[in-house]
Formats: structure tokens, C-alpha cells, sequence
């Protein structure tokens, strides 16, 4: 719109000079009218490429900032997923995280059938087969971690703010509750200083290769979920570790 608008006024500025310097204008002076207009032309041809380039780098510098920040989220929610595993529970806490990576371990186990013979009455048995799991070792959680920054994890990249940690229960089904936890961020405070008209585009977007809403966001307090809500897109890098 904003070229559109600058293209116009090109238009019409141009169309006002040419009638001022055919009716007005000695035809001595028309060499410096011919200089002026050129500067204009060139103006208005580095104006016009600005404004369509400014989208460009816009979208180039929102994906370097929410890379650094989804790559934050995505240790919370690995950090979130092994507490479940070894708690039970999700935790709203930040510090009590990075102390569970540092300390905690993960049972090793392994699961056998046992027959056993059941008396089912009047003298009667019958063979049946139980599972039973067994624990067979430990591993440290941390391990889990190697190469991942999770000292810094609650750290919002590229502002002074931490990321805070929501935790609540769902009712799955009738009369069962299921822990859930959630860790967003606003996409203003992330795109804080980039121009402020592409900013409220941006926490507009519907989804598609965008991040849909004004926030990015692991987790939910509305349903069972520990997925982000950004595209695929950002996840290209863990998909290629895993082959």
C-alpha cells in the first residue's frame, strides 16, 4: 500500500512539474528543471525498492529471532517431558528444571511375563501370564542434554525477560485429569525495534508457514499437548540430526 501511495505521488508531482516547466519555466532553465527531475526519479526508484525490500528483510530477521527463541522452548518442553517421565508431574519452576536436568535419573527397565498358577475355586487352577517390569539400572537425565544449552533455557533471547512456565490439569475423561504446562511468549516483545506495522501483521498471521496468533508457544493449558505452535520450517535442523 505504502508504495502504491509513493508511486502515485511520483506520478502526480511529475505530471505538475512538466506543466510548470513547459508554461513557466525559460527554456534556458530547463537543463537544471532536467537535473531536478532526475533526482527525483532516482529518489523515488530508491524509495519504491526500499519499501519492497523492507518486507523481505523484515520476515529474514523475524526467523533469526525466532529460531533462537523456539530453540529455548523446544530444551523447556525436553526439560518438561523427562520431568513428567521421572515425576509424574510438570513444574512451574524455572531454577527447580535445570536442578532436575542436573540431578535426576531415568529408571532403565524391562519388562517379562511370569506364569502363575491362580486357584479359580472348587479345586480348580489355571496358568496365566503377568507382566512384570523390572528396573535394571538408572541414566542420569542430564545426559539427555549434551550439547544443549539449558543453564540458559528460561532466557528470552535478544531481551532481559524470562520465559515463565504454566502448569495446570485437563480433565481427559470423565473423572481423569491429565497434567499439561505451557510457556509462551509475545511476538511484540521478540520483534521489539523492527518496524511497527509488520509487527501487528505479523501477530495476525493465520498460520500456513507462520507462526499462527500473537504468541509463540509450547504446550497448552487447553488440551493434552507438548508441541509449539510454529511451523515446521524451524524444525528442518532436528529432523536432519535425527537421520
Amino acid at each position: 500500500m505504502i508504495t502504491l501511495l509513493i508511486i502515485l505521488a511520483g506520478i502526480v508531482v511529475t505530471g505538475i512539474l512538466a506543466y510548470l516547466v513547459v508554461n513557466f519555466i525559460p527554456r534556458k532553465l530547463h537543463w537544471i528543471i532536467s537535473i531536478i527531475l532526475l533526482a527525483l526519479a532516482a529518489l523515488l526508484v530508491y524509495k519504491i525498492n526500499f519499501e519492497i525490500r523492507k518486507p523481505i528483510k523484515f520476515n529474514n530477521e523475524k526467523k533469526e529471532r525466532y529460531a533462537k527463541v523456539i530453540e529455548n522452548l523446544k530444551i523447556i518442553r525436553d526439560a518438561e517431558v523427562a520431568h513428567k517421565k521421572v515425576t509424574g508431574k510438570y513444574t512451574a519452576s524455572g531454577e527447580n528444571l535445570i536442578k532436575f536436568i542436573d540431578t535426576a535419573k531415568f529408571a532403565l527397565t524391562q519388562t517379562r511375563n511370569v506364569a502363575e498358577t491362580v486357584h479359580t475355586g472348587g479345586g480348580i487352577t489355571k496358568e496365566i501370564e503377568r507382566r512384570v517390569v523390572d528396573t535394571v539400572g538408572y541414566e542420569a537425565v542430564r545426559g539427555s542434554f549434551v550439547g544443549k544449552d539449558y543453564k540458559q533455557m528460561m532466557n528470552i533471547p535478544g531481551t532481559d525477560q524470562k520465559f515463565k512456565i504454566e502448569v495446570g490439569e485437563i480433565e481427559k475423561l470423565a473423572g481423569l485429569k491429565a497434567p499439561v504446562f505451557e510457556v509462551k511468549v509475545d511476538k511484540g516483545l521478540i520483534l521489539k525495534g523492527m518496524d511497527i506495522n509488520l509487527v501487528k501483521q505479523e501477530k495476525e498471521a493465520i498460520g500456513g508457514e507462520e507462526v499462527r496468533g500473537e504468541f509463540l508457544r509450547v504446550g497448552s493449558l487447553g488440551e493434552v499437548s507438548e508441541d509449539g505452535n510454529w511451523p515446521p520450517f524451524y524444525d528442518k535442523a532436528d529432523n536432519l540430526d535425527k537421520e
